[in-house]
């Protein structure tokens, strides 16, 4: 009688089988077409961030003679040292420039005490309201909030001459205080920004804490802040971004050095151009030192904006 192995048929049989797949990605016409109108819109948005560069370490006297050359004409850094003072006048008006001095620094921590109390201030105060609209059950909440998110709506160069005479009559103008009061308590959109977060925290949570003895207070500080973080962190940014772009206001009320913001500075260092002609390598290097912050800041927590957008709702 004949017997038959069957161990390297059970081997076999039982045998992993790994096998690779390839995915071949394939190129279709509508993928070249998206790609191609990506880059196209990436050149547009781009090319006037070069264009500034350019200009900036250009010699502000060569300009005029290779106006459509891609490069820096002349290449120096003339530009930066007249905006930073580090250049004396007789070197400055050979290269181009007024020769007027300008208060750099103090022009900048005019715009980092204005940018940082606005957003510190408008973000706390708005969350409070946010979580007034949210979560506190009172007569007229929801036409309260519908009247409220109407000023989003409105225009803010309509504001701007009724809040001139407020602060003439406060007597706050040409005041860091008189920039920073008309945006620093509330915004309409930071309300509706936090008030969407707020609305999707569970209600369980907030009783638990309620339940255990703590006060309404306690629970906004305690429980409701921490897990608003993410948004609020967010919210802090675009605040902050907002504050420091910020330039026909400070130009209504600020006159002199002492409450004058980088951007506005701008604007003055633009009417000191010399006999001869605009001095556009040292205001396109200014332009590029007041941008450079914000820039770097949006490029760091770009990812981090998108996603808290997303996550409160607002689309």
């Amino acid at each position: 009688m004949a017997t038959v192995s069957l161990t390297g048929a059970a081997s076999a049989t039982t045998a992993p089988i790994t096998q690779k797949v390839h995915h071949k990605r394939t190129v279709t016409p509508g993928k070249v077409v998206g790609w191609v109108f990506m880059v196209i819109i990436l050149f547009i948005t781009l090319f006037p961030f070069y264009w500034i560069l350019r200009t900036a370490l250009s010699s502000n006297a060569l300009l005029a003679t290779r106006p459509g050359f891609f490069g820096p004409v002349g290449t120096n850094m003339g530009g930066f040292a007249r905006v930073f003072g580090a250049q004396d006048v007789a070197t400055a008006v050979s290269q181009g420039g007024s020769g007027a001095s300008i208060n750099f620094w103090r022009y900048l921590i005019n715009s980092l005490i204005v940018a940082t109390v606005i957003t510190l201030v408008q973000t706390l105060s708005c969350a409070m309201a946010s979580y007034a609209f949210a979560r506190l059950r009172w007569k007229g909440r929801n036409l309260v909030f519908s009247i409220f998110l109407a000023a989003m709506m409105i225009p803010s160069i309509f504001t701007f001459l009724p809040n001139f005479i407020l602060m003439k009559q406060l007597h706050l103008i040409d005041t860091l205080l008189g920039i920073m009061l008309p945006t620093m308590l509330i915004s309409p959109f930071a309300v509706f920004f936090l008030r969407q977060f707020f609305m999707n925290i569970s209600r369980e949570v907030e009783e638990a804490a309620l339940i255990d003895g703590a006060s309404k207070t306690v629970v906004f500080w305690k429980l409701i802040l921490p897990m608003a973080s993410a948004p609020m962190f967010t919210l802090g940014l675009l605040t902050y971004i907002t504050a420091w772009n910020d330039y026909f206001w400070p130009l209504m009320v600020s006159y002199t050095d002492s409450s004058r913001v980088l951007n506005v500075a701008l604007g003055v260092f633009r009417a000191q151009s010399p006999q001869s002609g605009v001095d556009w390598s040292g205001l396109m290097a200014a332009t590029l030192v007041s941008a450079l912050p914000m820039l770097i800041l949006f490029a760091c927590f770009a990812k981090r904006i998108v996603n808290s957008i997303g996550f409160t709702g607002i689309k």
